[in-house]
């Protein structure tokens, strides 16, 4: 009997959280212990239901393998991690007798318990989802718990669909996790990996046997050139796991996809592996015009999927030229299918939801239900040609050419002000000149602060919503606000910390807040794209040209600092991170797109400056995040990203103290560009890893303000005196204590008071303590 052919037609994944974000509602309520893990398993069950029918009801097949399995309750990795054993010994315990973990031990493991801490969490490649890092040691020991993975085939099955299961792939597991506490000096995770191919190849007969004909095996570890693993072993070992798995003696069919960016130098060797299906990013990559004979016969012998609707973006994009694109691979093999180039995770469920969105503006734009829509549509071309489907070629084209004539994408004086720029707006005093100026604030050794934002309560998202429903009149809103802005400075006060921050209580989010304040931005009302875990966010649609009409943050701030005698801080989101938590206009450069959004922060600085504001912090925690997966583009990409940062900065006084802060990334890559940034001080993400960020500082030899978090406030736990105690003890053996901050590592806006109250507290007592020593020894020197 011939092998199931892979379908002509399919998408990498889908959103999980559902279209009202029901999954968040769900996990947040078993959290909170409302539901039992039995109504939480049923609501996750009913998501993937409608899922599964919403993807028949656009064009994808109930019957081929077209439909992924692509579900999670937390994090993608984590699941990998969980379904291959590799659970880190303090969590060992929340295992039953047969190995397996329950759901309450699962979200434990996400999300920390008393002195356990969590998973580590960083970002997923270049994208604002964050994956929680597997901790892998020479003694972690692999075995098989693929019961959910099994389990939502099934059910699937028995609803009437044959589904495709999605894994992390093996390589890329090993590449995305750390070395184990405890492991020698040296070791590497990938030094696992035959160790741990042989429980991928068990899960795969599991799943032969369950009736599964197609699994895809996620592996854009194998286009990232900025992992720390030498680029000649990423590519040994692809071969080693797919020589093993492709040769097993009882497997589905293997589809390995490689989004995000091209496999460049892996290619050769996944079109020499044993694999049916390749899945290959031909937006964000492209296939060589010349191959050589083995790796053009290789890829003759598989299907290849052409990743031609956008999974990042939210345009509707050019459908003609993404078809030239998937008829173009017919030169190089006979199979050739359509999709996504990465999963629809990225993107928001459906543009019909945004009734209140311009409706040119929302002609232009395509989320996920869009792009599958559009994805049907390819796949009948492939099929029936090019005529059957040349109308909504057409339409996109119309809908192209309508987008580049509309007012407001080009604005003259915009283009005007950026092309009269010179040198001189890029760069302030020197930073000895700077500190000099800035000794009258008068702050301690190990200042403490928080990043930003205050815990946003029920009472204020209830009054936001109010206000949005006009049943809240303006001036009552901004009272309130004014009333929650004074609780916060009066609790920072009595709580002890040096510079203070109003709270951020008038703001729905970091970038949003900004983007209804700028021209060329749009916002959604039920465009949630998950972040982690329960936490979803709302991307703004960044598709003109931006200015500042008015002040944005002016007013609050001068307020705040009306109540307190200690430095507050002035709080701005940076270019780069409007831009990377956006969805940003792809019809010219990031950089021109960027440096139109820092003249508008300049403008903003400047209001500032001139209401009373010492202290500015501009926070870019999506810095990294951003930096292009492939190092030929790195340079580029660190010009201009760090050239914004110093645009919009580079007017401020000598006086003024600058802030910025980064988070959830791996930084040594980006430490000289972080330099660059010229910032007086720069606050980072550095709890979860145990600051192990304060040894790129160190052989960095960095010489400006760092503040090192020492309070993870992606996790409910309340860390100790002793604990952070010890982190600043780590962090001073590494910084000089004339230069270290001291504060949590991001904002504390998804917090609860009390422990956000009590954190801090410890925090203060934890500083004091560190500064005492520091000035006993500095004193017996």
């Amino acid at each position: 009997m011939n092998a199931p052919a892979f379908p002509t037609g399919t998408i990498l994944g889908y959103p999980r959280i559902g279209r009202r974000r029901e999954l968040k509602h769900a996990v947040e309520a078993f959290w909170a212990g409302r539901i039992d893990a039995s109504e939480l398993e049923a609501r996750a069950a009913g998501l993937r239901a409608a899922t599964r029918d919403r993807l028949a009801s656009l064009g994808l097949g109930r019957d081929d393998s077209s439909i992924p399995e692509s579900f999670s309750f937390y994090d993608q990795v984590l699941d990998t991690a969980i379904a291959v054993g590799a659970v880190p010994d303090r969590f060992r315990r929340l295992a039953n007798e047969r190995g397996t973990i329950d759901l309450a031990g699962y979200f434990t493991i996400a999300r920390g318990e008393g002195d356990d801490a969590p998973l580590e969490m960083t970002k997923w490649f270049d994208t604002n989802y964050h994956y929680l890092v597997p901790e892998i040691g020479p003694d972690t020991a692999f075995a098989l718990h693929a019961e959910r993975i099994v389990a939502g085939f099934a059910e699937a099955k028995a609803a009437g669909f044959l589904t495709r299961p999605v894994l992390v792939g093996p390589v890329t597991f090993l590449l995305l996790a750390k070395a184990a506490d405890g492991a020698p000096e040296g070791f590497r995770p990938l030094d696992r990996l035959v160790d741990l191919v042989p429980v991928y190849a068990e899960l795969l007969a599991e799943l032969c046997r369950a009736g599964v004909e197609w699994v895809q095996l996620d592996e854009p570890g194998l286009v990232s050139e900025s992992i720390d693993e030498p680029r000649g072993r990423v590519i040994e070992a692809l071969g080693a796991a797919y020589d093993a798995l492709g040769t097993a003696a009882r497997r589905p069919l293997l589809f390995v996809a490689a989004p995000y960016a091209g496999l460049g130098d892996a290619l050769p060797a996944l079109a020499a592996a044993p694999v049916e299906a390749i899945g290959l990013d031909l937006v964000r990559g492209r296939v060589p015009e010349q191959l050589d004979p083995a790796t053009a016969a290789g890829l003759a012998a598989k299907t290849l999927v052409a990743g031609v609707i956008d999974g990042r973006n939210v345009w509707r994009g050019d459908l003609d030229r993404a078809f030239d694109r998937v008829e173009a691979l017919r030169t190089l093999s006979g199979s050739v299918s359509v999709s996504t180039s990465t999963s629809l995770l990225h993107v928001p469920h459906d543009v019909a939801d945004e009734t209140a969105l311009d409706a040119g503006l929302a002609g232009w734009l395509a989320f996920a239900d869009q792009k599958v829509a559009q994805v049907a549509t390819l796949e009948r071309g492939l099929v029936a040609g090019r005529a059957a489907i040349q109308a909504e070629l057409d339409a996109a084209s119309a809908a192209l050419a309508e987008r580049a004539a509309a007012p407001g994408v080009r604005v003259p004086a915009v283009r005007d002000r950026l092309a009269a720029l010179d040198d001189a707006a890029f760069s302030r005093a020197a930073s000895d000149a700077r500190a000099a100026a800035q000794e009258d604030l008068d702050l301690p050794a190990l200042p403490t602060t928080t990043i930003g934002s205050f815990p946003q309560t029920t009472e204020i998202r209830r009054a936001r919503a109010r206000l949005v429903r006009g049943e809240l009149t303006d001036a009552a809103y901004r009272e309130l606000m004014r009333e929650e802005i004074a609780r916060v400075i009066s609790l920072q006060e009595d709580l002890g910390l040096d510079v203070l921050v109003h709270g951020e209580p008038e703001r729905n989010d970091m970038v949003q807040y900004f983007a209804e304040l700028l021209e060329g931005f749009a916002v959604t009302e039920h465009g949630w794209v998950q972040s982690y875990g329960s936490r979803c966010t709302r991307p703004s649609i960044l598709w003109g040209d931006v200015a500042r009409p008015a002040p944005m943050t002016v007013e609050w701030s001068q307020y705040a600092q009306s109540l307190s005698d200690r430095p507050v801080k002035g709080m701005l989101t940076g270019p780069v991170t409007i831009l990377a938590w956006s969805f940003v206009r792809d019809d010219q450069p990031l950089g021109d797109t960027a440096r139109q959004v820092a003249l508008a922060l300049r403008d903003e600085i400047a209001d500032l400056e001139r209401a009373g504001i010492r202290i500015i912090q501009v926070d870019e925690p999506a810095l990294r995040e951003l930096l292009p997966l492939k190092r030929a583009d790195q340079h580029a990409y660190l010009e201009w990203s760090v050239g914004s940062f110093r645009l919009a900065t580079g007017g401020a006084a000598p006086a003024t103290q600058v802030h910025t802060h980064l988070c959830y990334s791996e930084f040594g890559v980006v430490i000289d560009a972080i330099r660059e940034l010229d910032a007086d001080v720069t606050s980072i993400e550095a709890a979860r890893s145990r600051m192990e960020v304060v040894d790129d500082l160190a052989a960095s030899g960095f010489d400006h303000g760092v503040g090192p978090g020492v309070y993870d406030i992606h996790s409910p736990r309340v860390p100790g005196v002793d604990e952070v105690r010890s982190l600043l003890e780590r962090a001073v053996g590494g910084v000089p204590a004339g230069r270290l901050w001291v504060n949590p590592d991001c904002g504390l806006k998804t917090r609860g008071y009390d422990e956000t109250v009590a954190s801090l507290a410890n925090i203060v007592e934890a500083a004091r303590a560190v500064r005492e020593r520091v000035a006993v020894g500095a004193n017996a020197g």
